[in-house]
């Protein structure tokens, strides 16, 4: 770990810190808004992670350190911690969140060239957009403007919240790609029909699961996606 690793992480997690504050206190008479706006602005995150010399710092002092506190946020936890963002959603969702970002910067850190451990570290930004932005956006939108409602394996979904998380996810997977691109990030070639595509099986994906899975499912399954992109 080097100098800029070091003010990474405190710039990160003083990032964190304040949003949690904010979702827990100013946000908490209306828990789903505070859970939703935890989500986005967390979220956030996947804009330090080029920053990081190398993606292990990231694993194990920053994603499996929230991780393993927002278990014990749940109900699973043994230690019981009154708050109102955890409680206000699915129980292991924000776990869940937390979790597959550890998992698949582990993954394609490992994976990646020996001289280039952050060589795929855009495909974890891009996997993580569609929870990041377009289900947050979806469920805050989806809840005050829905009507038209569909229920696919138990879970109640509208088509309006739906429509907002693939364009979300389009129009910030397109921003995303640019950013990560424009900082030197090796990457292929822009392709929007491969990003409106991925988005699509990305909401469908989000429609299909339900209980919190999403936040592992749809970025598991997106990130396949764009590996299969890198490759061909």
């Amino acid at each position: 770990m080097i100098f800029s690793d070091i003010l990474a992480l405190i710039v990160v997690y003083i990032y964190v810190a304040v949003i949690f504050v904010i979702a827990e206190m100013v946000l908490k008479t209306r828990p789903e808004v505070s859970r939703k706006f935890l989500h986005i602005m967390v979220g956030n995150m996947i804009f330090a992670m080029p920053f990081f010399s190398d993606p292990w710092v990231m694993v194990w002092f920053l994603t499996l350190p929230i991780t393993i506190a927002l278990f014990f946020l749940t109900e699973y936890s043994p230690v019981k911690i009154e708050n109102s963002v955890t409680e206000s959603g699915h129980a292991l969702g924000l776990f869940f969140y937390a979790l597959i970002w550890t998992v698949l910067i582990a993954i394609f850190t490992i994976i990646a060239p020996a001289n280039d451990p952050k060589f795929y570290i855009w495909i974890v930004a891009l996997a993580i957009v569609p929870m990041v932005y377009g289900d947050g956006f979806a469920a805050l939108i989806g809840q005050k403007f829905g009507k038209v409602k569909y229920t696919v394996f138990g879970g109640t979904k509208s088509l309006e919240g739906s429509l907002t998380m693939f364009v979300v996810t389009t129009v910030m997977s397109v921003f995303v790609w640019m950013v990560f691109a424009s900082i030197g990030c090796t990457m292929p070639a822009f392709n929007i029909v491969y990003i409106i595509a991925i988005s699509a099986v990305a909401t469908v994906c989000e429609a299909v699961s339900y209980g919190g899975i999403d936040n592992l499912s749809v970025p598991a399954l997106t990130s396949i996606l764009y590996f299969l992109v890198a490759i061909l």
